[in-house]
């Protein structure tokens, strides 16, 4: 396909658009920083639940990390060889047309990073309480206060956000390390019946569920490629900088979880409710509570920064290429991001932090409401990569998935199982999530009639490399 049937709504040459000005090392603490989150401290103990021995438990973690880097393989393909804000949207456009790429950014808008940062806004909030209450709606407002304080910093530019970023991923890096360290050195040895196998079913049924745990706190490494266009150098280091990430999350993924069976051996961690909590107080006594709550307070900001700047990129495509959203495809000069794109995102979070509150399980509910909709979309977007090796395929590709057909089918295959799981075993919350996916069609169908109407021309082009020159001649040129 030709460079110029690639194309958003053309852009005059003084109009604001994305420009490169990500170094490496802020990917990678946007990646490290969205991966590494609060889940880390919840999970271990799910899944020790399911496990029959402290090996399968570990080589859980161990596959988690390789279906990863699976998905990450499939990603560098197409972020290294199609650089756009919108990610996946425009991936999806570009091989499966605008029905399946509106759906999907209406899911972005309504459902997948708005549902993460409440979801994030709510694990925040719950555990700042423990170290300062505010009353019976003291996580709600924790909650509320972290939406607009990140939208706000991150409204205020792209340097602003990145630097904020690294920073927090350096302290969650660190709290992590602190946890693997109190784990490995200073707790004392499980008693025997901690040692031992945790009662479990020895079913294929126990191990699935385990690994829907372990890849639900890897998710997240796909948002890099919403920062594609941003990123300083040549196309392929997007694509190094994801795999390092997702290698460097599996390593303290590993170590971590080696430190919870050295402290509290795999019975002790799945009885425990609060495993590195737990590990903290048989270590250091009871100021490992406080402790613990600060890390995880922190683990929860920096996904949730992460997840508040890259949200907004797909948001902007979106608008750039929709008649019904037009207002939300404006960059800002002066901030280098998509500010009103940003402040909508902003706005629907906190209506999900309300809907959160009036459910009073307001991390259950974000989490059911946004599993099944967000593995949909991620097995498409695994389609997409092979419909595009067919389609187009004499396109440049800087990166390219080694052993291709069966990485993409790999990925698919995971995509899929962990799809029907997330169906499975959620309740209201994935209906409802569904139900506003389901309301992107009929917004798809005003979509349509309006543009055969000629509120703006008609196109049946993928969004993309136009977003401007400028960008673009930059792109090529490396």
């Amino acid at each position: 396909m030709h460079e110029q049937q690639a194309g958003l709504k053309a852009v005059s040459s003084d109009e604001a658009a994305p420009r490169p000005s990500l170094r490496v090392l802020d990917v990678m603490a946007l990646t490290v920083g969205i991966v590494l989150g609060a889940g880390i401290f919840k999970a271990p103990s799910l899944v020790a639940a399911q496990s029959s021995s402290a090996e399968a438990m570990l080589l859980t973690w161990l596959l988690g990390g390789l279906a990863s880097f699976v998905g990450a393989l499939c990603y560098a393909e197409l972020a290294s060889a199609w650089p756009h804000p919108g990610g996946d949207y425009h991936y999806l456009y570009r091989a499966l047309g605008k029905g399946p790429a509106f759906l999907f950014a209406w899911a972005r808008l309504t459902v997948i990073p708005t549902g993460s940062i409440a979801l994030l806004a709510f694990v925040f909030g719950d555990y700042t309480t423990q170290l300062l209450p505010l009353g019976p709606y003291s996580s709600a407002l924790y909650a509320a206060v972290l939406v607009v304080v990140l939208t706000a910093v991150n409204i205020a530019g792209l340097r602003q956000g990145t630097r904020t970023q690294n920073l927090l991923t350096a302290l969650e890096v660190l709290g992590v390390g602190a946890v693997i360290v109190v784990g490995l050195l200073l707790a004392p040895a499980p008693s025997p019946v901690e040692a031992a196998p945790a009662a479990t079913a020895s079913s294929g049924t126990a191990w699935g569920l385990a690994m829907v745990f372990v890849l639900l706190t890897y998710g997240g490494w796909n948002e890099v490629a919403y920062l594609s266009s941003e990123v300083r150098g040549s196309r392929r280091t997007i694509a190094w900088s994801l795999l390092a990430s997702i290698g460097l999350v599996t390593a303290l993924y590993l170590l971590v979880n080696v430190a919870y069976l050295r402290g509290l051996g795999l019975a002790g961690m799945a009885s425990s409710e609060a495993v590195a909590a737990d590990l903290l107080q048989r270590s250091v006594g009871n100021a490992g509570a406080v402790v613990i709550s600060v890390i995880i307070a922190i683990s929860a900001l920096t996904s949730a920064n992460a997840t508040v700047l890259t949200g907004a990129r797909t948001h902007y495509a979106f608008g750039r290429d929709s008649v019904l959203f037009n207002g939300l495809g404006q960059w800002h000069e002066k901030s280098n991001g998509p500010s009103r794109a940003l402040l909508v995102q902003g706005a629907i979070s906190l209506a999900l932090v309300g809907l959160g509150t009036l459910t009073r399980q307001g991390f259950e509910t974000m989490v059911e409401y946004t599993a099944p909709v967000f593995w949909f979309f991620f097995l498409l977007t695994g389609v997409a990569l092979m419909v595009l090796r067919v389609r187009e395929p004499d396109a440049p590709r800087p990166f390219r998935v080694p052993l291709y057909p069966v990485t993409p089918l790999l990925f698919i295959g995971v995509c899929a199982y962990v799809l029907y799981s997330s169906l499975a075993f959620t309740g209201l919350g994935a209906l409802a999530g569904l139900a506003v996916l389901a309301s992107g069609g009929v917004l798809f169908a005003v979509e349509m009639a309006r543009t055969r109407g000629g509120s703006r021309g008609a196109t049946s082009q993928p969004p993309g490399t136009s977003t401007t020159p400028r960008l673009q001649r930059t792109k090529e040129a490396t």
